[in-house]
């Protein structure tokens, strides 16, 4: 069955494990074992030839660097899909060693110290605790290596290339079209990164069942937007786009479609899990089916094989392995927000600041986006007649339109403009917008009774260094305060990010997912804010902007 590329994908598993086991013996501080694995790594990727044939034949010992041990765990590896020890050292070591790698300074015995002294396992822990000089306290640190670890996770990041989610959804959704397009194509989809929502795509990945791949294969390496045919097969090509990126296209049986979807949509870790919940059970799992020996028992839906693994569905967004497996296990996985949920838009600006289309025009358009209400929220310093500016929101009959203001938090935690002044406004939107310290100036303006929503919290644009923010604290102090926190839905800041969306749902917060659109197509935004919510495992009951309009008016109490 297609073994070209069915070997390709089993070699370059069990390859990707044993680098992966090699980086974590890395961290370990053994050198030895680091090598072997990495040496055995290498092999198997330049095999010429199927690693499962090699092990059925009883030849992994011949091959270079691959010992009586390590030949025990590729045939584990082959069995399960996973390895048992890899699980050890992942649990022994939870951090994300290629980014920390990746700047430069920090090797892997530093990473372990990082780790074992100030709990780093992140790019962002790196960067906030260097920021707070606590790593040159650090033995064999000292300031002047703390600086220039400071230096190279900005470098680290400049090399980071991959494109914003939204840039290249309306891409792949193209190529999907295309593809469908085909005589005898039956089912096209979308998956990897793409499918989960994440807010940056390195690659895309299309799955597609047809009756004649070879014909879908002609279309695809030919399309206009190719610049470059990587690799082409049966059923497995890949080729470099015009817009510099990768695209990979397979075909399946329509009866193996459910896992592979699956198999190619989950995180590598997410991935890895399940596998180990297979072999714990008796079955082995690959993007071919779910199997009990040579029996194939599920594969024609995602549904179909998560059933059988004693799981609920889990949608795509929370595919990350960060709780949601456990949670399927134990039926509690929230029901997610969707866009349908989400009846109105609480910041946008309009021509009466820094906005391109007048507040008539907003409301008519989001009307048309099936929002039943918006609030205005333009920037108060460009509001010098707050009388006028209420009037002209006032004389808008299109959808009800509340009069809000986005004011900047000045550095000292005031408001920019005074609190009487901004009682007058149904809504105000607080927001840091320049300088540092923006914890602290957080903190300081949820003490001001007026302020409904903190704007895009933690001030960050991707590809760009992040500010630092202590996000427990403000999430804390905004479910003491009853303040909202947003969920900025412009592609380039979507912040708050998922993770800290979900520390805010533990903390008790309430979340408002908006556009911040300076135009009527900036509010069709609001769906990649949505994408990111449900990353961070949010409800409908978690948003407020999900409330009628007489729901919403009860909690801004006006």
């Amino acid at each position: 069955m297609h073994g070209d590329i069915i070997n390709n994908m089993k070699n370059r598993l069990v390859a990707q494990i044993l680098n992966r086991v090699a980086d974590f013996m890395d961290l370990k501080g053994d050198e030895f074992r680091s090598k072997a694995y990495r040496r055995a790594a290498r092999t198997i990727e330049l095999l010429g030839e199927d690693i499962e044939e090699v092990a059925a034949q009883d030849r992994l010992q011949e091959l270079p660097g691959v010992g009586r041990n390590i030949a025990s765990k590729i045939r584990e590896i082959l069995d399960t899909g996973s390895l048992h020890l890899l699980h050890e050292l992942m649990e022994e070591y939870p951090v994300d060693f290629d980014a920390l790698l990746s700047v430069e300074g920090v090797g892997p015995r530093t990473v372990k110290l990082l780790y074992e002294e100030l709990g780093i396992k992140t790019l962002d822990d790196l960067e906030y605790q260097a920021k707070r000089h606590r790593i040159r306290r650090l033995r064999g640190m000292g300031e002047k290596k703390e600086k220039a670890i400071l230096r190279n996770i900005e470098l680290a990041r400049s090399r980071i290339t991959r494109k914003p989610l939204a840039y290249i959804v309306p891409l792949a959704q193209r190529i999907k079209s295309e593809i469908m397009d085909l005589e005898g194509v039956q089912r096209v989809e979308v998956a990897g990164s793409i499918r989960r929502g994440r807010e940056t795509v390195g690659d895309i990945d299309i799955l597609v069942t047809a009756r004649d791949p070879e014909m879908v294969m002609d279309y695809f390496t030919s399309m206009e937007t190719v610049r470059e045919v990587v690799v082409r097969g049966p059923r497995k090509s890949t080729v470099r786009l015009v817009e510099d990126l990768d695209c990979d296209l397979r075909v399946f049986d329509d009866g193996v479609f459910g896992s592979a979807l699956l198999y190619f949509t989950g995180s590598w870790e997410f991935n890895v899990e399940l596998r180990r919940i297979a072999q714990s059970m008796g079955m082995k799992l690959s993007e071919y089916g779910l199997f009990r020996g040579d029996e194939r028992v599920a594969g024609r839906t995602e549904e179909e094989v998560l059933e059988a693994l004693g799981l609920t569905y889990i949608e795509p967004e929370l595919r990350e392995n960060r709780g949601e497996i456990e949670a399927a296990r134990e039926r509690r996985l929230p029901e997610l927000v969707s866009s349908e949920d989400v009846r109105g838009d609480l910041h946008m600006h309009s021509l009466h600041s820094d906005g391109i289309d007048s507040i008539a025009d907003l409301a008519s358009y989001a009307e048309t986006l099936g929002r039943e209400y918006i609030a205005v929220t333009d920037h108060a310093r460009y509001i010098s007649d707050p009388d006028s500016y209420l009037r002209s929101i006032e004389g808008v009959d299109e959808i009800p339109v509340l009069a809000g203001v986005e004011v900047s938090i000045l550095a000292d935690g005031s408001l920019e403009v005074p609190g009487d002044v901004l009682e007058d406004f149904d809504l105000v939107v607080a927001s840091v917008h320049d300088g540092f310290n923006v914890t602290e100036r957080l903190l300081g303006a949820m003490d001001h009774d007026v302020v409904d929503i903190i704007g895009h919290p933690t001030g960050r644009v991707l590809g760009t260094r992040e500010p630092v923010v202590d996000i427990e604290r403000v999430t804390e102090r905004a479910a003491e305060a009853g303040v909202a926190l947003e969920v900025n839905s412009n592609p380039l800041r979507l912040d708050l990010r998922d993770t800290h969306i979900r520390m805010a749902i533990e903390a008790g917060c309430k979340l408002a997912i908006n556009s911040d659109a300076h135009s009527r197509g900036g509010l069709e935004n609001i769906r990649w804010g949505v994408l990111t919510a449900r990353r961070g495992w949010a409800s409908s009951d978690d948003v407020i902007n999900t409330l009628s309009f007489r729901g919403l008016k009860r909690w801004l109490e006006i």
